[in-house]
């Protein structure tokens, strides 16, 4: 069983580059990020053409997750718990019955903080993840397998930027953002990523800008976080970094994880 994560930046704007990717990897499940669509304007005739179901959470312009899937889920639920007047979608959960059990996979568009100095945006984003710790310890115990999939705007380890000076004044890097990063992990969770290889330099994102991507000059900040269940079962995890290369290619890559049925 393969589930993958994608900060697609703008469905519309990608739908061939996500209608290629969707026949060359064959994913089961899939966590979308930065749709930029509402739910009525997701291209879905398309993606079902192939196969999949598709569940959405979306906002006109901006923001937006999705879960793409073979079968359909038993439960879906939209919007990240313990502040009902967040109204951004940036979280949605699907619960999918596979073989014996069942298996719950979140797509997590996480805010991004920046600038830090501003009053709103990084207490925001250090107050969604306080919300995400809280709704990861109470998934914990139902002892299920769980992915927490998506696009963190976490930089974890120094490793996982091009340069460490670029980047340590950014909400992305700052020290609260990877406390709390650190204290979900702690929790229980693995990455799956870091759990099957050591490689570094191994990003996930390279800006539009300035060359990032022809120098290398990236970042990892999409991840696979897997609860103890779901880590058992992890055969392997990879990040497609060609797609990069494609044509009006998003920022992001796909991550990729198989497991075991």
């Amino acid at each position: 069983m393969k589930i993958a994560t994608w900060n697609i930046n703008g469905v519309r704007a990608r739908i061939d580059n996500l209608l290629t990717w969707l026949r060359e990897a064959q994913p089961d499940v899939v966590a979308l990020q930065e749709i930029k669509c509402q739910d009525d304007a997701f291209p879905r005739f398309e993606v079902e053409a192939l196969g999949y179901h598709v569940e959405t959470h979306g906002q006109k312009g901006f923001n937006g997750v999705a879960l793409l899937s073979r079968i359909r889920p038993d439960e879906v639920i939209r919007g990240l718990p313990g502040d009902d007047g967040d109204e951004q979608s940036r979280f949605i959960e699907g619960v999918y019955s596979f073989g014996s059990g069942v298996i719950r996979v979140c797509s997590i568009y996480l805010p991004n903080g920046n600038p830090p100095q501003d009053p709103v945006k990084y207490p925001y984003k250090l107050a969604w993840m306080e919300r995400l710790i809280a709704f990861a310890s109470h998934r914990l115990a139902l002892e299920e397998p769980l992915v927490l999939a998506g696009d963190y705007n976490v930089i974890p380890e120094p490793h996982d930027c091009w340069d460490v000076r670029a980047w340590q004044d950014d909400a992305l890097y700052l020290p609260p953002t990877r406390h709390a990063f650190r204290r979900l992990e702690h929790l229980g969770f693995t990455d799956a990523v870091r759990a099957a290889t050591d490689t570094v330099p191994l990003y996930t994102f390279w800006d539009y800008q300035a060359g990032c991507w022809q120098k290398n000059n990236g970042i990892r900040i999409d991840h696979l976080m897997l609860s103890p269940e779901a880590s058992d079962r992890l055969v392997c995890a990879s990040v497609d970094k060609h797609v990069r290369n494609w044509e009006k290619p998003s920022d992001h890559v796909p991550v990729v994880a198989r497991f075991s049925r």
